[in-house]
């Protein structure tokens, strides 16, 4: 098979995996222009220093053996299939670098034969790069669960980051959906590659010249929506990752129904607002200290369909609020919905020299849409409701929807009234089915 034909196919394959940030783009060169960029293969990731960097995203392989229910690559599917060698991978990526469409490769592949030998080609990828060619650039891999460790670690070795996909939320999931797949043997490398980047961090403090292992640290991904877990388990489970495994980043990918029927959910489109309000609550949890039973509980175990998960938390906990600007802790005015990490340092800075009114609110440049109703300023409401739970949900909810279809001078006249949506339907806007 001609290589760019392979490259098509197994790039296609690729971008279910989200553990880089876009798709490429495929915009041509024309006569006369400078530069081309591959429609094939290219995504795009940032670095901790903000850099956006390009990166050639690949399978090795989609021939698979197993037969997960959600995957396109299953075994049972009727897809084209490709295999590249290693040799083939490191001559896209080195011809690629030089051309400067990339700055390093993201390599996954399905399981050919099994797992070792799978983890074994593509070790012998980054080895080549990294031994032969001299290549100093990024390099994310996928860590084959169920792999010996021995080829895990040596990955490692030459990897800048690692990341072992968990998928599916629920041990209960994986039974229904990835009947070859088990909890255990994902979480079995996580905690091999936590412990390994542990050890390297202590040698590197003793001896200047100790190997690195895995620098850039690992990540794992999660499908929403293949089964029927809730929110807040998905959070759970994220927060524990989180603290169990130094886990860089969650990813999370909204279930695009590729393949339909065997106990897979019956909706027409990705749960895409879903996988948004999750990134919303995992900002929330990595960066503002809440924590998942906070964003979310039992009697709300799923987000809200048009309120963000910081104002549905500060909505279901009134008794926290108001908070006076000019005396609450830091660690509150970042529970108030609208002020973020840098508002909340400008307010506490500023505070020191004098008390601050809501003008002053105003200059320092919060934004005070949301956090009206949730402030007071020198001991004075500005929310201009009372503090009710209902009459501040609808008020938010009619200044976004004002706000979306404020550039709309005209309404579209119904013969029909148009019916009340049942709290059913409210949830399938989420979930995807509607």
């Amino acid at each position: 098979m001609d290589i760019f034909k392979k490259l098509e196919i197994l790039s296609d394959a690729a971008k279910y995996d989200v553990s880089c940030s876009s798709s490429g783009s495929n915009r041509k060169n024309v006569k006369g222009g400078i530069g081309n960029c591959s429609s094939n293969g290219i995504c795009h990731t940032f670095t901790p220093d903000g850099r956006c960097v390009s990166l050639l995203k690949i399978l090795l392989t989609n021939y698979c053996i197993y037969d997960c229910k959600y995957c396109i690559n299953k075994i049972s599917n009727d897809v084209p299939r490709a295999f590249f060698t290693p040799e083939e991978v490191v001559d896209l990526t080195i011809n690629f670098y030089k051309r400067n469409y990339i700055e390093g490769l993201f390599l996954s592949s399905a399981i050919i034969q099994n797992v070792d030998y799978t983890m074994e080609l593509l070790l012998k990828v980054i080895k080549i790069l990294r031994l032969q060619y001299k290549f100093n650039g990024y390099i994310h891999v996928k860590a084959i669960p169920g792999a010996d460790n021995r080829l895990i670690e040596e990955a490692g070795m030459y990897a800048d980051r690692m990341s072992v996909n968990i998928e599916l939320p629920s041990s209960n999931g994986l039974k229904l959906l990835a009947p070859q797949k088990n909890k255990d043997s994902i979480l079995k490398p996580m905690s091999f590659i936590k412990n390994g980047i542990i050890h390297s961090k202590e040698n590197k403090k003793i001896f200047k010249s100790a190997p690195n292992f895995v620098p850039g640290g690992q990540s794992t991904q999660l499908i929403v929506g293949a089964t029927n877990d809730n929110d807040l388990s998905i959070l759970k489970l994220c927060e524990s990752l989180y603290k169990g495994y130094d886990l860089k980043r969650v990813y999370y990918s909204a279930y695009v129904p590729v393949n339909h029927g065997g106990n897979l959910p019956n909706i027409d489109n990705p749960p895409i607002l879903r996988e948004n309000r999750l990134y919303q609550a995992d900002w929330l949890m990595r960066f503002y200290g809440f924590k998942s039973n906070e964003i979310l509980n039992e009697d709300n175990p799923n987000f809200h369909e048009k309120l963000d998960p910081k104002t549905f938390y500060a909505l279901n906990n009134l008794t926290l609020f108001p908070v006076e600007i000019n005396t609450a802790p830091y660690e509150l005015l970042l529970r108030v919905p609208g002020i973020g990490l840098k508002s909340a340092k400008r307010i506490v800075l500023t505070r020191k020299v004098s008390f601050l009114s809501f003008e002053d609110l105003k200059k320092l440049g919060i934004v005070l849409k949301r956090a009206k109703y949730f402030i007071t300023c020198k001991g004075k409401y500005y929310g201009e409701i009372d503090m009710e739970r209902e009459k501040i949900e609808k008020k938010l909810i009619l200044e976004k929807d004002s706000t979306k279809n404020s550039n709309l001078n005209f309404e579209q006249l119904s013969l029909f009234e148009s019916p009340i949506p049942s709290k059913e339907d409210k949830f399938k806007v989420i979930t995807g089915q509607i």
